[in-house]
């Protein structure tokens, strides 16, 4: 890597550091905010846990995707789950966001970084679709978890995300037990 793409990476790694300070409408379990990075550790975290039973992927990728699925927050932040389907054009503006993170990168790397990112966005692999479904159920997961105010709409939960738990029925399994976590909230609430 010669000194010029070293500082260009460099340059990327702090303009991604942004994601950090990304907050999420869901709550951790101490009642403060949760970050777009946090979501994504446990996602990469969750992915590892599960890996055993997705042995006809290639994990390295599940983790590239997991990593790179909500980088272009970073710009313009989060749209809370509850609220994206009435977002048109948040993916245009994600790739948008993404290419203008990545434009310090050696173009081969930005170029890699994207098809990537694409490919999770259009769930256009079987990688893509697993990291699809446990995007949602860690959300769940975190929905369920968190300590949320008094208003939080638990059976929001309940809808989110079904399409993609048809990729592995592991994910179904997770999703029945989640489900079954949200009800216990909802009606707790």
């Amino acid at each position: 890597m010669s000194p010029t793409e070293l500082q260009g990476c460099l340059t990327f790694l702090r303009e991604a550091e942004r994601l950090k300070s990304v907050l999420r409408s869901g709550f951790s379990s101490s009642g403060r905010p949760e970050s777009t990075a946090e979501h994504t550790w446990r996602l990469c975290l969750m992915a590892m846990v599960f890996e055993s039973e997705f042995k006809e992927l290639d994990f390295s990728k599940v983790l590239k995707l997991c990593v790179l699925h909500d980088l272009g927050e970073a710009l313009h932040g989060d749209v809370p789950a509850i609220v994206q389907d009435q977002m048109p054009g948040k993916s245009e503006q994600e790739r948008a966001d993404l290419q203008t993170l990545m434009q310090s990168l050696p173009p081969a790397l930005s170029t890699h970084f994207m098809a990537l990112w694409g490919e999770y966005e259009n769930a256009a692999s079987p990688e893509a679709r697993i990291v699809k479904g446990l995007d949602k159920l860690e959300t769940i997961l975190q929905h369920n978890q968190g300590a949320n105010p008094p208003d939080f709409d638990y059976a929001f939960n309940l809808g989110y995300g079904q399409k993609y738990m048809a990729a592995h029925p592991l994910l179904q399994e997770i999703r029945t037990l989640l489900d079954a976590d949200t009800l216990r909230r909802h009606q707790g609430a």
